[in-house]
């Protein structure tokens, strides 16, 4: 193909993006369009998406080959599989040389051309001619022998902008000085970062600046070096200037002018660092780093004006002011796993990920892990260690161009900050006792009264932000307009520092916080967003302060929340530590502690584990009848749900026979509206089909549903939960066009309220589709089956009996459309 209007896109590793640009540049002066990344997306763009569009709508693939290209983990694979799949015109281009067997077999095959070991001028040529194709000449070809004179300028029209540097390996900057920082030879991941620093770099044609913001330890200043070294071809002139004392960035720009030959021997250090200044105003290709330049106010006058550009490392957030910045989080969990293989070999996948959880993700944490079981200790003890130790296992580990460890470095920045803004160290010895998800300034606020830790100026208008701010300068947490983080090892490091009465102290003050808070009924999807976050710190304190007597009828109702938005496993796991914990100290007939065996009853219910629901719930009625009376609330909600296991078993009769008693008293202690004897009453309707009553069961149904309609309102849960049921009763009726109608309602209600991973919401797509299958509507009916069962294996996972009950629907579907491989496939898939 030949035709210069077909759209190209690029495909490259990020350590090969100087390739890529240069590449595109000369395809795009060819007259191709062209598609890069770094060029083309935006801060907030789907990399996902964006690469799948790009991907569509393409008409050839130039893909630059090299050892990062093919390294495990990265996009590119995605990209190549894809055009490979299609069939797409795919067009190799090496960029490096590749050693033996990193070349997939599948491309072995295709033909390619080698960029590297060319000038210039032939590496253009082949590029043209991997796109074009090859050309028979129309003269006479030259003599292959030595020539004689000098050969004709290759000439071309310039594009607009810049033109990216051929990355050959020797075009170093003729002024490079980075105070000895040598590249980290172990420097992994953070790709999408440098592409988009180089992205927002070479969108300004004047003075480019761009800060790189994070809290301490989290990499970056070796992001920025990374950067350097990688682009560094792209620069007549690379200089580093450590700006953490400010006053001593003014002699690192008079070095620079007796370097670049503009200083005066007798001129002072302000006036010869102004002399650089000037220089870079009247240079391009540069690049300037202020790295740890922690006061914007001091270092703005100090940013060089002209066409270059300068990259700023700080944890103060205070330089989005002045200049545009990049917030720089934690590794992506697949950057920390490629990390902590690649410096031990050895270490197995669930280790490596056990590792990267404990440690948050934070770059210097896993170099430092890396380092201490690099020296002998095995991951399982230094697991262990991190638990019970983690300040002092934090002070050790030998880390590569890191100035010092994590732990010293959060008690450096502590230190400083106590000794400058005491109200900030405050708010962070309380956080450091909740949990390391955000915490919202609200709770700050509500609670401040009743705070014996927290003091500062009751009259402070700006508090909690006074407090908060310096966290943020210091490096010490993530703070937001509403809410504020901070890193679960700088809680350990912080937590470590406080022992005796100013432990007891603080967790008091977390009691008070979190016992305060009421996100609402725990039952209605619209509070759900705020037990969230409550639960996150309920669940991260546990360990601390379970057993206090204050914070039980909160985590109960933790326990609740979790239930009904269809998080089971993570029910169970808090049901289950309150019922051990309040049984050891309280009791087994304490009420707080049946409390929590019937809530693990719910979530293993949940689970689908009705063989484990029997004797614990049967175990928690006796108790219950015993303690509390046969007609306690609690009892009868006990004596419900054993009725209900009984039916999940499909005992049926005694299901059936257990819920008309279970409703008979409801009815008599709470009346007839009360939402647990409507809960009984629909339990009814639901056991009347059961046991083959289904004319019965659907009447019953229909009156719980206007009663729910009344008492609870059209969107509650329980009330879709009637509509799903009635709609089950007509399939087994045979009424399938009601069905359809009824169960195409309540799955759009489910999806907007629920959400579209409920289990009822997965539920009912799976009803759907049944209806749907019974109409012979099967092509519509395996969509929605291949749908709802990707869901429920992301969500629910493989091993939940609803995949399989949805994957043996789906069989059904693909043998009544002549499917019969693919359903064979499933059906042998669901027997290993």
């Amino acid at each position: 193909m030949t035709d210069s209007s077909e759209l190209i896109f690029v495909s490259h590793a990020g350590p090969d993006s100087q390739w890529a640009e240069w590449v595109a540049w000369h395809l795009q002066e060819a007259g191709y369009e062209v598609e890069l990344g770094l060029w083309h997306w935006r801060t907030g763009d789907d990399f996902v998406k964006k690469m799948n569009d790009a991907m569509a709508r393409c008409s050839a693939v130039v893909a630059l080959f090299s050892p990062a290209y093919f390294a495990p983990g990265r996009y590119t694979e995605e990209e190549w599989t894809a055009v490979v799949a299609r069939r797409d015109r795919f067009l190799p281009l090496v960029v490096e040389p590749l050693q033996e067997g990193q070349l997939p077999a599948i491309l072995a095959g295709r033909l390619s051309k080698e960029l590297h070991g060319l000038d210039e001028t032939d590496a253009h040529a082949a590029l043209l001619e991997a796109v074009r194709g090859p050309a028979v000449p129309a003269g006479k070809p030259d003599f292959p022998g030595k020539p004689k004179g000098k050969s004709r300028a290759w000439k071309r029209k310039t594009p607009a902008g810049p033109q990216p540097r051929f990355p050959s390996g020797t075009s170093d900057p003729a002024v490079w000085d980075l105070r000895q920082r040598r590249r980290n030879p172990h420097f992994t991941g953070r790709d999408l970062v440098i592409e988009e620093v180089r992205r927002k770099l070479l969108a300004e044609r004047q003075a480019a600046v761009q800060a790189l913001n994070g809290t301490g330890g989290i990499g970056k200043t070796q992001v920025a070096l990374e950067y350097a070294y990688r682009f560094a071809g792209q620069y007549d002139l690379v200089w580093w200037v450590d700006a953490e004392q400010g006053e001593q960035v003014p002699a690192r720009y008079a070095e620079l002018a007796a370097r670049v030959g503009v200083a005066k021997p007798d001129a002072g250090v302000e006036v010869n660092a102004r002399y650089a200044m000037e220089y870079l105003r009247t240079h391009d290709r540069w690049l300037i780093v202020l790295d740890n330049a922690e006061d914007p106010q001091q270092l703005r006058t100090w940013l060089p004006e002209g066409p270059g550009h300068v990259l700023i490392t700080a944890r103060n957030p205070d330089w989005r002011k002045v200049v545009p910045r990049l917030q720089l989080g934690v590794f992506s969990r697949a950057e920390s796993l490629d990390y902590l293989t690649a410096q031990l070999p050895t270490l197995n996948p669930e280790h490596a990920d056990a590792l990267a959880d404990a440690l948050g993700d934070l770059p210097l944490a896993l170099a430092q892990a890396a380092g201490v079981m690099s020296e002998g200790m095995p991951p399982e003890q230094y697991l262990r260690v991190l638990e019970t130790h983690t300040a002092k296992l934090l002070d050790r580990g030998e880390v590569y161009d890191y100035p010092a460890s994590l732990a010293a470095t959060v008690t450096i920045a502590t230190d400083r900050l106590d000794a400058e803004h005491p109200e900030a160290t405050a708010v962070l010895r309380l956080a450091a006792f909740l949990g390391p998800e955000r915490i919202p300034t609200a709770w700050l606020v509500a609670g401040r009264a009743e705070l014996v830790t927290v003091g500062g100026d009751p009259d402070d208008f700006l508090w909690p932000q006074s407090a908060l701010n310096p966290l943020a300068r210091y490096g010490l947490a993530v703070v937001g307009p509403d809410a504020f983080q901070v890193h679960r090892l700088t809680q350990a490091v912080v937590r470590d520092k406080a022992s005796g009465e100013a432990a007891g102290a603080l967790q008091d003050d977390v009691a008070v916080l979190l016992t305060a808070l009421d996100p609402g009924d725990p039952e209605l999807p619209e509070t759900w967003l705020g037990w969230t976050t409550l639960t996150q710190h309920l669940m991260a304190t546990l360990h601390l302060m379970g057993d206090r007597a204050e914070l039980r009828p909160v985590l109960l109702r933790a326990a609740v929340y979790l239930v009904r938005s269809a998080q089971p496993q993570v029910a169970r796991d808090l049901a289950s530590t309150l019922h051990e914990t309040w049984t050891a100290s309280l009791g087994d007939d304490h009420p707080d502690a049946l409390h929590a065996a019937h809530m693990l009853t719910w979530a293993l219910d949940g689970l689908w584990a009705h063989e484990e629901v029997l004797p614990l719930v049967e175990d928690v009625l006796e108790r219950r009848r015993r303690v509390l009376g046969e007609d306690d609330p609690e009892t009868l909600s006990s004596a419900h749900d054993l009725a209900t296991t009984l039916g999940h078993l499909e005992r049926f009769t005694e299901a059936h026979v257990m819920h008309e008693a279970v409703l008979a008293r409801r009815m008599a202690v709470l009346g007839d509206d009360h939402p647990a004897t409507l809960y009984s009453a629909y339990s009814l309707g639901v056991a009347l089909s059961k046991v083959g009553r289904h004319d019965e069961g659907l009447r019953t149904l229909t009156d719980v549903l206007e009663r729910r309609r009344r008492v609870l309102g059209n969107d509650h849960p329980d009330t879709l939960r009637a509509i799903q049921s009635i709609a089950f009763v007509q399939i087994a009726l045979g009424r399938h066009d009601e069905a359809h109608r009824t169960l195409t309602d309540v799955l759009e209600r489910h999806q907007r309220v629920l959400g579209n991973d409920h289990h009822d919401t997965v539920t009912s797509a799976d009803f759907l589709a049944r209806t749907l299958y019974h109409l012979g509507r099967h092509a519509e009916a395996e969509r929605l089956q291949k749908s709802t069962r990707l869901r429920i294996r992301e969500t629910l996972g493989a091993d939940h009996p609803l995949y399989g009950i949805v994957t043996h629907g789906l069989v059904e579907t693909l043998h009544a459309q002549g499917k019969t491989y693919e359903a064979q496939k499933l059906t042998r898939k669901r027997r290993r």
